[in-house]
């Protein structure tokens, strides 16, 4: 099942890559952005797009869990039958906007071509959508999703919907004429919506408060702040910056790759194959870069903006708390046996949800790095100050 999966998401791959230029659909008319907003916002919501009737994009990507799963599982199901699982945690949609393209070698630093950051960009936990309008097409055609056949099945969806009327009134009275045309139409609506400031990068976070010197941290909270950027402690603005820059507030991500050598998840059923591996920026689910082993086990650095409404944390969902997820960076190299199984043999198997082949991938910088039964980069106190901190980055209600 999982070849035949891995399969059809080649074809799709090929597919996109094949297509005429997005932006250059011919429209009889052409929307203006409040109507793209809110009718994206209306087929976030439209369960019958899917293969089962049953599944939305919202059913995933929850507005009220910051767009990202309302519940604690690891991955999501979905399929014609909707019992299908996926092979990854679902990411939360917020604060990409912005995000560059995938490229293997990224410049970031206003024309010094000598900070090469290295694979960087993209949609998904492999980067291998180029823009939202390529992301939001991935879940209507995964078998494990939304399961449609092909483009032209959610089209004939799309045209029975309740929002067929609407699609018509925005793109033209012959939108369905073209099954392509309506495809590209159904894509833009969803891409703007995700676009909206107000949904998907509203700043409303106490730390945003603080930026604006509008509130102040808390003694804890600014503990975790300073731990959050010394480098010989947390590290963790080496890849989730956390100051302003060009006038911007952060993201909190670098949108780069990065293998954490993160323990193998049981609750994930494709886990249950001894011998299949989740390598992310080299498979399964992007194909390019399948020969290139030096980036087996990569996968993008997600926004910590509302980390802290998340139940679930990093790409394969293995940690339930994010207590637990701080305290494997400052634990996985001194206290590895806190993560890992052990072998026959009574020895700890670290990175086992790796081939051996690629370990070597694994970041070793601060806050890794330590020698076994070594002193941690952060003690149990320092661990609770920079949840305190994380969790300022949680949106509030808009008023």
């Amino acid at each position: 099942m999982i070849r035949r999966i891995l399969g059809l998401a080649a074809l799709l791959a090929a597919a996109c890559a094949a297509a005429s230029p997005f932006y250059a659909t011919p429209f009889e008319k052409r929307p203006d952005n409040r109507q793209l907003t809110e009718l994206g916002r209306v087929l976030f919501f439209d369960r019958t797009l899917s293969a089962s009737g049953a599944l939305s994009c919202a059913s995933c990507h929850d507005p009220a869990h910051a767009y990202g799963p309302p519940n604690a599982r690891a991955v999501q199901r979905g399929g014609a039958g909707g019992r299908m699982s996926g092979l990854r945690a679902v990411p939360s949609l917020m604060y990409r906007q912005g995000t560059p393209q995938f490229s293997e070698h990224f410049f970031d630093n206003d024309g010094d071509d000598s900070g090469d950051q290295g694979p960087t960009g993209g949609f998904a936990w492999d980067g291998r959508a180029a823009s939202a309008h390529e992301q939001a097409e991935l879940p209507l055609l995964s078998p494990l999703e939304m399961a449609n056949a092909d483009r032209d099945a959610v089209v004939a969806k799309l045209a029975k919907s309740p929002s067929a009327a609407a699609m018509r009134a925005a793109f033209g009275e012959h939108l369905f004429d073209q099954p392509g045309r309506a495809w590209n139409a159904l894509l833009l609506a969803l891409e703007v919506f995700q676009q909206s400031p107000k949904d998907f990068y509203p700043y409303r976070s106490k730390y945003d408060g603080y930026l604006r010197g509008h509130e102040k941290l808390t003694a804890s909270e600014m503990r975790g702040l300073r731990l959050f950027v010394d480098a010989n402690k947390g590290n963790c603005v080496a890849c989730h910056p956390s100051g302003t820059k060009r006038g911007a507030f952060p993201n909190f991500t670098d949108m780069g790759f990065i293998a954490l050598g993160l323990p193998r998840n049981a609750r994930i059923p494709a886990n249950r194959d001894a011998g299949f591996f989740d390598l992310g920026l080299c498979g399964p689910l992007r194909t390019d870069m399948k020969d290139r082993a030096e980036y087996c086990g990569l996968f993008k650095t997600p926004s910590l903006r509302n980390v802290a409404t998340r139940r679930v944390f990093f790409h394969n969902g293995v940690f339930t708390s994010l207590e637990e997820a701080v305290r494997f960076y400052a634990l996985r190299d001194t206290r590895a046996q806190r993560f890992y199984p052990r072998d026959a043999q009574g020895r700890v198997r670290k990175y086992d949800d790796l081939p051996e082949k690629y370990r070597g991938n694994v970041n070793d910088e601060a806050p890794f790095g330590r020698k076994p039964g070594g002193a941690p980069a952060l003690t149990e106190a320092e661990i609770a100050d920079v949840v305190a901190f994380l969790k300022t980055l949680t949106d509030r209600p808009a008023h």
